[in-house]
Order: structure tokens, then sequence, then C-alpha cells
């Protein structure tokens, strides 16, 4: 024999939802000579409609394209990205941080080779330049949220090439 906690344990929350019945249900009813004689189960009528958490409008014409486009323009765009755009953000970010590191590096040589310029504006402009792709990346991922996903990797690639650490590669790794 089952307790009302072990029935609880085999239920589903919402499970007593009448707008979930499929079709008419057959459940035994007893008879007075002890025998179980099967009918319909009428379904429950909800108390009050169904809440919902996030109710959309309803339309009565058939909507196209265009229409979306025109009442909501972030909400075609603004699909989270797939694998292949998370995979391109990840190479993208670490091509910048290479950069970073590239510009202090060339910052730091930089600063040893006897330029006539004062070494506190060496080392300002080192740290600037070595924030420089950060701050690109970061700006473009924060300021293009509703933007296609191809016109944001368009600007993070302007940045890879506009931010690429010249004075690193003209002075060499280890030189």
């Amino acid at each position: 024999m089952s307790t009302p906690r072990d029935d609880d344990a085999l239920s589903w929350g919402g499970d007593d939802d009448p707008t979930l019945d499929v079709g008419e249900k057959h459940a035994p009813t007893p008879v007075p000579g002890g025998e179980v004689e099967a009918g319909p189960i009428e379904p429950l009528q909800p108390a009050a409609a169904p809440v919902t958490r996030h109710p959309e409008p309803v339309r009565s014409e058939p909507v196209a394209v265009d229409d979306v486009d025109d009442e909501d323009p972030d909400a075609a765009h603004a699909a989270p990205l797939g694998n292949v755009g998370l995979v391109g953000i990840g190479m993208v970010a670490a091509t910048f941080l290479l950069f970073a590191i590239g510009w202090l590096l060339a910052g730091l040589r930089l600063n040893g080779l006897g330029l006539p310029i004062p070494s506190v504006t060496v080392i300002a402009l080192t740290i600037g330049a070595a924030l420089a792709p950060v701050v690109w990346f970061v700006a473009v991922l924060a300021l293009t949220r509703s933007w296609r996903t191809w016109q944001r990797f368009l600007l993070l690639i302007v940045g890879i090439v506009l931010l690429v650490p010249w004075p690193f590669l003209s002075l060499g790794a280890f030189a």
C-alpha cells in the first residue's frame, strides 16, 4: 500500500493541469457490489486562467519577416552566439591578449634604447599601448551587443589589424 508521500514522489508539478489532457480518460468507478466499472473522467475546470511568465501579444494576422524587424530591430540580432561564434571570440580574445603582451615587451625594450624621451613618458605610453587591445576587445563586445555577429567580428578584425605590435615584430622577440 502506498502512502500519499510515496505518490508525491511519482508525480510532477503541474500534472493535474487540465490543459495537458490529451483525450478522454477512463478510470474505474466502484459499483455497490464490490466490482469496478470503468467510465469517463471529466477534466477539472481551473479556478482561474493559467498565469504565464512571459505573455506574448496575440496577433490576428500572420507575421511576416519584415514586420518583426519593424517592431523590434534587436529581436533577430540578439540571438546568442553558437559554438563557432564562441570559439571565434575565444581566438580573437587570445590574439588581443598576445598583442597586449607584445606591446608591453616592445615598450620595455624601447625604454632601454636611450630615446630622447623621458622614461616616464615611455612607461605611460607602454601601459596605454598594452591596454589598447584589451580595451578594444571589451568595447566591441559591450557596445555591439545588438549588432549582427558578422558586424561584431568585422570590428574585432579591424582591431586586430590596427593594433598589431609593430615595434615588437620589428625589434624581434629576443633582440
